[in-house]
């Protein structure tokens, strides 16, 4: 996942019938705004045209060759409206800029104290005017929450600061590569997916079979620079104690293998296979190489569930924290509203209070305990969550989903796996909604507040049918 800095092409707004200098000071106001909100800019200067605003088609021809020549850097644009504006200039520029990327409309509020003619605004109103030529035009844009805000408030900083998740969460999905490493369990049709779907929506599934991971295994020796320096990782990353060695080094080639391949094909995340060819046939489970590509911001999904790497990296875009694909798994007592999300597991280490590798319980009676070292295991620590559920439905020919907000819990637990206690309002709607239209019982999971931007993200920017539980 790229760290690079944001950057927001701008568009400021003027309109002749209004007060000119509202445009130069709206300009100064949000150039301020971007930087205290650690943006970059690229917007028309005083030199390009009336104080660096658009309002003829000529300024917005100069505007649109700009945002062209940066289009490489570009993340969003901000269309501002310090006074009513021209709404055709402002459609025009981005018509001509041709960028497929987010636009976020802001209008400045008036001071009801002072509506002369020399201060009066009515951006109110112009942006209504700028968002029907928008749309006329077929361009899709988002709106900042309160119809009005000034640049320099707080509740604009809130609005950029989810812009930006949208425009990572629009442009992340957008021309990726998703790693497919083996085929999917036979006993998990619940997670097969549209490889075509995904395809027309520009995500790309490079495959990999199993034979070939474990037949590059096989050609690496136990003092290969790259598998020491991946067994040294492992070591770091989690408390490995009465782990075999031997069980280790071959986490390490698998671990080696995997990131080598991902390289070669350009591909960002991944859905691995386990159950239970990777014990039975290599004798460790992937869990803990999956977290670790999970911590460092690039999914690994479990039973190769494609749709649930590309739920993960949503949300890990929106928030740059990692994410976890788990399993609605079991009521909590008797409370409605609170559940069990468990997987047994390949959770992220940052999701965890507390954290071991460990053997994975569930199958080691049928493989044995020594195949199936390397899951790391613990309490999810409490906090804010938000989650996410991407499929594709091949009949209607959409892809579709859920996201929605609650919290993990400290509510006490005695189980095994990596496991926390989720509480969501009205939790039985949402149980439904899934069960009614048919969702998997893996959701993505996050410590973020970020499912409106997701939201926003997927139903705006990428066409996909999105329902937001409880909003």
């Amino acid at each position: 996942m790229s760290e690079k800095k944001m950057t927001m092409g701008v568009i400021i707004g003027n309109r002749g019938f209004f007060p000119d200098q509202l445009a130069k000071s709206g300009r100064e106001e949000m150039m301020q705004a971007l930087a205290k909100a650690g943006m970059d800019s690229v917007v028309l200067g005083p030199e390009d045209s009336k104080h660096g605003a658009v309002e003829t088609h000529e300024e917005a021809k100069r505007c649109a060759a700009l945002f062209l020549k940066n289009r490489d850097r570009l993340d969003g644009v901000i269309v501002s409206l310090p006074n009513f504006g021209d709404e055709r200039a402002i459609a025009d520029t981005m018509r001509m800029a041709k960028l497929d990327i987010p636009v976020l409309v802001q209008a400045t509020p008036d001071d009801a104290a002072n509506m002369t003619i020399l201060h009066r605004r009515d951006s109110f109103c112009g942006k209504m005017s700028a968002c029907n030529n928008l749309r006329q035009y077929g361009i899709p844009y988002s709106l900042t929450r309160l119809h009005t805000v000034s640049p320099g408030s707080e509740d604009f900083q809130n609005d950029l600061a989810w812009f930006a998740a949208v425009c990572r969460v629009a442009n992340g999905m957008r021309n990726l590569r998703v790693g497919s490493i083996g085929a999917r369990p036979t006993a998990f049709n619940t997670v097969r997916y549209s490889e075509k779907l995904l395809e027309a929506h520009g995500i790309s599934t490079e495959t990999l079979d199993l034979s070939e991971v474990f037949g590059r295994i096989a050609k690496l020796k136990d003092d290969h620079s790259g598998v020491q320096g991946k067994l040294a990782e492992i070591r770091k990353y989690v408390t490995t104690g009465g782990v075999p060695d031997a069980a280790l080094v071959k986490m390490s080639k698998l671990g080696y293998v995997i990131d080598d391949w991902m390289k070669q094909t350009d591909v960002k995340i991944s859905a691995v296979q386990c159950w239970t060819s990777m014990e039975e046939y290599f004798g460790v489970v992937p869990c803990t190489i999956m977290s670790m590509m999970s911590n460092n911001l690039l999914p690994a999904a479990c039973e190769v569930d494609v749709c649930g790497t590309l739920s993960m990296y949503a949300l890990a875009l929106a928030s740059q924290t990692p994410s976890a694909l788990l399993d609605w798994n079991n009521n909590y007592g008797d409370d409605p509203n609170k559940a069990v999300c468990f997987h047994c597991s390949n959770l992220p280490k940052h999701f965890f209070q507390d954290v071991r590798m460990d053997f994975q319980e569930i199958i080691a009676g049928t493989v044995g305990k020594e195949n199936t070292f390397g899951t790391v295991v613990g309490r999810v620590k409490p906090g804010a969550m938000s989650f996410a559920r991407f499929s594709t439905d091949d009949t209607a020919g959409v892809i579709r989903g859920y996201v929605g907000q609650g919290s993990f819990t400290s509510d006490s637990l005695n189980t095994f796996g990596g496991v926390g206690v989720v509480q969501i309002a009205e939790l039985q709607n949402l149980l439904h909604y899934i069960c009614e239209n048919g969702f998997e019982h893996h959701v993505a999971a996050n410590f973020s507040t970020t499912a409106a931007a997701v939201h926003e993200a997927a139903v705006r920017y990428l066409g996909w049918q999105m329902h937001w539980h409880n909003n």
